[in-house]
C-alpha cells in the first residue's frame, strides 16, 4: 500500500506520517529529510526553485525503486513528499496503477492560521520534525504554489481537519 500524504506547509504531514508508520509498520519517505541531508549543504544563494525540483525528481526516482521493493515485501510506503501539485500526485497514482499497487491519499486540510502558528513554533522549538526554518516569505509562496486536491482525488481518501 502506498500512502500519499498531502497538505500545505505546517499542516502536520510529517507528524501524521509518523503516526501512520506506527499504525501500519510502514516506511516513511520524507522529502524534507532527503533535502536537508542530501542537497541543502550544497545549495548556494542563487539556487532557486528549479534547483530544488531537479533534485527532488532524482530523489523520487530512487524512492520509487525502494517502494517497489517494499511492495514485494508487503510493506507500506508512506510518501511525505510535499505533493503540492495535482500533476505531482498524479505521477504517484500512475506509478501505483501501472504496478497494481493499492494507494490511499491522506489530505490534511488545516487552516492557514493554524499552519502558520505551527511553523513558527517548529522554527523556535526545533523539535522532532524540524528539518529547516520556514520563513514567512516561503510560507506565503507555498500558499500560492499548493493545489488543493480535487473532489475526484478525494474519493476514497482520508481527510483530516482541525
Amino acid at each position: 500500500m502506498l500512502h500519499l500524504i498531502v497538505g500545505n506547509t505546517g499542516s502536520g504531514k510529517t507528524t501524521y506520517a509518523n503516526a501512520l508508520k506506527r499504525k501500519t509498520k510502514g516506511v516513511i519517505f520524507s522529502i524534507d529529510t532527503w533535502n536537508n541531508t542530501l542537497f541543502l549543504p550544497d545549495k548556494t544563494e542563487t539556487d532557486g526553485l528549479e534547483w530544488f525540483l531537479e533534485r527532488i525528481e532524482r530523489a523520487e526516482q530512487m524512492i520509487l525503486n525502494v517502494v517497489a521493493q517494499l511492495e514485494e515485501s508487503d510493506t507500506d510506503a508512506i510518501l511525505d513528499l510535499g505533493l503540492s501539485k495535482f500533476e505531482h500526485r498524479e505521477k504517484f497514482r500512475t506509478f501505483a496503477a501501472s504496478h497494481g499497487y493499492e494507494i490511499t491519499l491522506h489530505f490534511l486540510n488545516i487552516s492557514k492560521t493554524t499552519r502558520w502558528e505551527r511553523v513558527q513554533r517548529r522554527n523556535t522549538e526545533k523539535g522532532a520534525t524540524f528539518e529547516f526554518e520556514v520563513s514567512q516569505e516561503d510560507f506565503n509562496f507555498m500558499e500560492t504554489w499548493f493545489e488543493k486536491p480535487t473532489e475526484n482525488e478525494l474519493k476514497g481518501s482520508v481527510v483530516i481537519t482541525e
